[in-house]
């Protein structure tokens, strides 16, 4: 290799070298901020190739939404009980600048302020709540007030939270005992009016039922004996009117009735005098009438 080229070769190295440190790309996932000597100088970059200062620190991070998880962190509700909650946060960058000035551009960083942002949101919400309030509250009301406080809070580190939710409520073991014999305590109670007011009911229906029963009885028992009234009238109209059209062919049937039901039947004593009038046909017949003409 020649001598005159080397000190070519030399500047080109160093050329190559300065255009490395001087160009950066961005993705079209990413923030990118560039500063010089701790001063932010542009923060507005589009996805691409771009030029910066071989001595400016380009610091990029994720635009794409962000999810962290916490698991068994412990409040206290307005009755002084301990509640294990396990939640989760969904979080964009909304203000690149002031994300970079408040975490320094760290996922990490961001998330555990965040975390003690929202803990700080659960913790003011649970406590203005007793368990049972917690607990018997609708989920979304409690979520709501959770969010809103977090996220007014959240701006103030350039990022804008896309949802906060509960995964699990728990309680502690020795206040879960305490907290069942309470709930147990209660139902049993709830159990007790509902089966009270049952039977109360039951009661009311039986007895309404017993005096409709008792007049329905009644009104047909008064119907049968008007109908066997008026039966029974009608009956002795009929037999007036026979008796009045033939009274010896009447008295004679009517005989014959008293014989068939009087007379041979085993083991029946009958004592009567022989001329009294029960026999009279029996003992004449010639007296006996004729029966009525056939039509």
């Amino acid at each position: 290799m020649s001598s005159r080229l080397f000190p070519l070769f030399i500047a080109l190295g160093l050329l190559l070298v300065a255009v490395s440190f001087s160009l950066f790309s961005v993705n079209e996932t990413e923030f990118a901020i560039r500063t010089e000597f701790g001063r932010i100088v542009d923060a507005h970059y589009s996805s691409g190739l771009h030029w910066k200062w071989p001595v400016d620190v380009v610091t990029k991070f994720d635009k794409r939404i962000l999810s962290e998880s916490y698991t068994g962190e412990t409040f206290l509700t307005n009755d002084g009980r301990g509640l294990i909650v396990d939640f989760y946060v969904k979080w964009r960058v909304k203000d690149p600048s002031l994300y970079y000035i408040a975490t320094g551009g760290r996922e990490e960083l961001a998330g555990q302020r965040l975390a003690e942002i929202v803990k700080d949101g659960i913790k003011s919400v649970v406590a203005q709540r007793t368990l049972q309030q917690i607990v018997s509250a609708e989920r979304a009301a409690v979520t709501g007030e959770m969010f809103g406080q977090a996220s007014h809070n959240a701006a103030g580190l350039g990022v804008d939270l896309v949802d906060v939710r509960v995964q699990r409520i728990d309680l502690p073991d020795e206040v879960a005992s305490r907290v069942y014999e309470s709930m147990k305590q209660s139902f049993a109670k709830t159990a007790s009016r509902l089966r009270a007011e049952g039977q109360s009911a039951s009661a009311t229906i039986r007895a309404t039922a017993e005096r409709q029963r008792t007049v329905i009885l009644a009104d047909a028992e008064r119907d049968a004996l008007r109908t066997r009234g008026e039966g029974d009238a009608t009956a002795a109209q009929i037999y007036a009117r026979a008796y009045s059209k033939d009274p010896e062919f009447y008295g004679f049937y009517r005989s014959l009735q008293a014989y068939d039901h009087s007379l041979g039947k085993d083991g029946d004593l009958l004592v009567l005098t022989p001329d009294g009038e029960f026999f009279k046909y029996l003992k004449d017949s010639a007296r006996a009438p004729a029966p009525p003409p056939r039509r």
